[in-house]
């Protein structure tokens, strides 16, 4: 259903481009307190998707949140994305999704059928991936955001993380990157239409089918390339994991025109926030250009999944992940540590 109301306008920021920077979240959480629990499996501390709590020898439960400002006009259209965002965490740790929680912010300028809007565009994002939403928390801001607050469950041995990453693997990406260039062009009227409804589709997909997909195979680490872009949490991963990882920028999947934009300087705010957490850890081709360079730290909001596969496996993985997401590809490998992060090539 339309609505009057246009969701950009009230917002300074847009989607997971609004997120604090790496590196200022990492001060910011440095010296706190941890306490430990012999039942936390995964806490903050490791810049993993999601915190895993083991409640039995064969269940764990699965938490994330998240939330943003809008990133689309249309309330219906940015209920699904903030949804399909946050439930990415789950499913980027091979969880299942069960309960969800809304998490709103309702601007002065958001008339009722606006807010229904929104919520019925989570709703009907949530009860796609299998999970239901309990109730939630609301209150009124200058600014409207939306995510939700989930729950999900998983064996304790088979839960992925994003810093288990082995030599040998192969990296797949499951969506294409160039959300952020495109929105931000978007918002300044000057995006292609058609690249735009790509971007837009590609938002509010859920990552479940990927990660139903994953858990057939031999996977040893995941994470989803949101706002910190696939160098942040290529770097993340590498880092964590204790391993380089190599990239191969001509196999990586963008949107149509995402270059050109990049070029043109359509670049948003979160892309250097992200260069300057990540560029000194990672190493670029000279014979790269900087536009191109500049989409591999451009904020992505609900991503895809960036998977470390078994070589072993990584072909039979990836030729069911084209059965159902053509532009999954194979964009590079985990290989011993060496003396940067991450390292792109041509």
């Amino acid at each position: 259903m339309e609505t009057s109301i246009k969701m950009t306008k009230l917002a300074k920021c847009a989607g997971c481009g609004a997120k604090v920077g790496a590196g200022t979240l990492s001060a910011l959480l440095g010296g706190l307190p941890v306490r430990r629990d012999e039942r936390l499996l995964v806490g903050y501390d490791t810049s993993d998707d999601a915190s895993v709590y083991r409640i039995s020898d064969d269940l764990v439960l699965v938490q994330t949140v998240d939330f943003f400002p809008p990133i689309v006009d249309d309330p219906y259209t940015f209920g699904q994305i903030a949804a399909a965002n946050a439930l990415s965490d789950i499913f980027a740790m091979g969880a299942e999704a069960k309960l969800a929680m809304n998490v709103l912010c309702v601007s002065p300028q958001m008339d009722d059928e606006a807010v229904r809007e929104l919520l019925r565009g989570g709703y009907e994002k949530a009860y796609e991936a299998g999970a239901i939403i309990t109730g939630g928390h609301t209150i009124q801001s200058e600014e409207p955001k939306y995510g939700l607050s989930v729950s999900g469950f998983a064996h304790p041995d088979r839960f992925l993380r994003n810093c288990s990453a082995q030599p040998g693997d192969v990296l797949l990406l499951t969506k294409p990157l160039g959300i952020g260039v495109t929105t931000t062009a978007a918002r300044a009227g000057l995006a292609d239409p058609d690249a735009y409804r790509q971007a837009v589709e590609w938002m509010r997909t859920l990552n479940k089918a990927a990660r139903d997909i994953m858990m057939r195979f031999e996977v040893h680490s995941c994470t989803d390339v949101t706002g910190f872009a696939l160098l942040g949490h290529g770097c993340e991963m590498a880092e964590g994991s204790g391993v380089t990882i190599e990239l191969y920028n001509s196999r990586i999947p963008m949107l149509p025109g995402a270059l050109e934009l990049a070029r043109d300087g359509l670049l948003p705010e979160g892309m250097y926030r992200n260069r300057a957490f990540a560029e000194s850890r990672v190493w670029a081709d000279p014979a790269l250009e900087l536009a191109a360079q500049d989409l591999l730290y451009d904020p992505q909001t609900s991503g895809g999944l960036l998977i470390a596969a078994a070589p072993q496996d990584a072909e039979a993985l990836l030729r069911a992940l084209n059965g159902s997401i053509p532009c999954a590809a194979a964009i590079g490998q985990a290989v011993p540590r060496g003396d940067w992060a991450v390292v792109v090539k041509p």
